[in-house]
């Protein structure tokens, strides 16, 4: 019986150049579908007004939109001015 051996050229997903631009741009949908939560949990938490605790409870949470919303956009911004990723692996000659 024959065992199965590995590809030496195969890399782990997260390891890989298209990986880390695959999983960037899940961080920036993660970042904007976090920031429309947010923003309607805090505005339904500002509406009533019943107590003090409630209007700090959404002040905080349009604070945490407004910083997921940052980081989606600097996350973008990143990809914009470097599309193909962190890095480039160049085969070692030898």
């Amino acid at each position: 019986m024959e065992v199965a051996q590995r590809n030496p050229t195969h890399r782990p997903f997260c390891f890989s150049v298209k990986g880390h631009v695959k999983m960037l741009r899940l961080d920036i949908i993660n970042s904007m579908v976090t920031t429309v939560f947010m923003i309607i949990v805090s505005v339904l938490a500002l509406i009533p007004e019943t107590s003090s605790m409630t209007v700090v409870g959404g002040a905080f949470g349009l604070l945490a939109a407004v910083s997921c919303l940052a980081d989606g956009a600097l996350i973008y911004r990143k990809l914009l001015f470097n599309p193909s990723g962190p890095y480039q692996k160049r085969p070692v000659p030898g």
